[in-house]
């Protein structure tokens, strides 16, 4: 083990970490070794609770029999084929799933990718191009919110509203203007939007910052008033977070574009989907030589492995009852934390801040619950639990109190 851990400091590069501290000669990395249920294992036989569902992907817990079984026999026939010109059955069933599981009949069309920053991508790129090859080529604009967060790629880093998450320099990408209300949209001129992208009742890095009740109902009026597509980046929402099996269900918005990932395969595998509607697909369809084919896809995209255990991981939803058990848990979790400084709740989306001058205080609570069996990671001095779905009471418990310990030892809560 001890060989492990130095070639990962020689030879490994990781996201969102601070790598001189990362790699100094007396801290361990914690290498998870081992999972079942809502509980991970380290390299040294400890368990922890998973708090933050594996970075808010795990639906129904680690090794799920289910899914087990789906990936399984998946392998035994093909792991991958490429999705350019060719077809399979897990993506057609995955494809006709998914559409079903949308209220109303807007959404037809399934664009399978690879993460959440790619469905983002694909759904802009379709919105851009749709305008420009139907007649309106002067809606070249997008339309984001203040402190959002839609990806780390390159056109998707350009719609966000967080300058940390941009890198070194935050001028590139789409055009794109940024307003922090739906009253802002009044002073734009729609007839150059292209489209409007928002996380839809809650901000996830922005710190699970929660959107005032009826917003969203308020912004599908405004597109809908000026024929405007409408970009609902569910990455993180999606899936039963927020109670529903959608956040947008929630105040009864259908978007012309749904952008789906982490939870789609339950936590297993990298796939993500853009459903959109048969008007944007039509506005795609010509002869070869019109260009109007959308040109963008990735080598991955509808791997049949991933569809294998998404289509498991629906099955789960339906034949567990998940979505019907999520109420109960919800009211717990928020019984639990409701007296945490700055606490909010979405579902099953729990957060609360620490005030403090030191940015690192989040952090360094994380690392303190560890002590405590709680596995979470914080938003600067935001603290998030969001558990798997199948998390039990007895569970988001022991959560709430291994949170509740760390924070003792900084005095940062009642």
């Amino acid at each position: 083990m001890t060989d492990l851990i130095s070639l990962e400091k020689r030879h490994l590069w990781h996201p969102f970490t601070p790598m001189r501290q990362w790699c100094a000669e007396d801290h361990t990395p914690l290498m998870l070794v081992e999972g079942h249920g809502c509980t991970l294992r380290d390299q040294f036989g400890n368990e922890y609770l998973d708090g933050n569902a594996s970075i808010w992907t795990n639906a129904h817990g680690h090794n799920h029999p289910a899914i087990n079984a789906a990936i399984t026999e998946q392998l035994g026939k093909v792991a991958h084929t490429s999705f350019l010109g060719f077809t399979h059955e897990p993506a057609i069933r995955l494809a006709k799933g998914l559409v079903d599981l949308v209220p109303g009949d807007r959404l037809t069309r399934a664009f399978f990718t690879d993460n959440g920053s790619t469905a983002i991508e694909s759904a802009v790129r379709m919105a851009l191009q749709f305008w420009k090859q139907n007649g309106r080529s002067q809606r070249d604009t997008l339309v984001a919110f203040d402190r959002a967060y839609h990806g780390d790629t390159l056109g998707a880093a350009s719609l966000g509203g967080i300058p940390l998450f941009k890198g070194s320099g935050n001028d590139f990408g789409y055009r794109v203007v940024t307003v922090s209300s739906v009253e802002e949209l009044a002073a734009l001129d729609a007839d150059h939007i292209a489209a409007v992208i928002i996380e839809p009742l809650i901000q996830g890095a922005a710190g699970m910052r929660l959107w005032p009740k009826g917003m969203l109902k308020a912004l599908d009026a405004w597109r809908q008033a000026h024929d405007v597509f409408l970009i609902l980046d569910e990455v993180m929402t999606g899936f039963g977070r927020t109670g529903r099996m959608f956040a947008c269900e929630h105040e009864d918005v259908v978007p012309d574009f749904l952008c789906l990932a982490k939870g789609l395969t339950g936590g297993y595998l990298p796939l993500a989907v853009t459903l959109t509607s048969e008007r944007v697909f039509e506005g795609f369809l010509g002869e070869p030589h019109e260009g109007r084919t959308f040109f963008y896809g990735h080598s991955y995209a509808g791997s049949q492995l991933g569809c294998a255990a998404a289509l498991a991981s629906l099955r789960v939803f339906r034949e567990d009852r998940v979505l019907e058990q999520l109420p109960t848990k919800i009211a717990r979790l928020g019984e639990l934390m409701a007296n945490l400084p700055g606490f909010r709740q979405c579902g099953m989306i729990a957060a609360m801040t620490v005030d403090s001058p030191d940015l690192t205080l989040g952090a360094k609570i994380c690392l303190a619950a560890r002590k405590h069996g709680l596995l979470t990671r914080p938003i600067g001095n935001t603290l998030v639990l969001m558990p798997p779905l199948c998390v039990t009471l007895n569970e988001i418990e022991r959560m709430v109190a291994a949170l509740r310990a760390a924070l003792a030892e900084f005095n940062a809560a009642p």
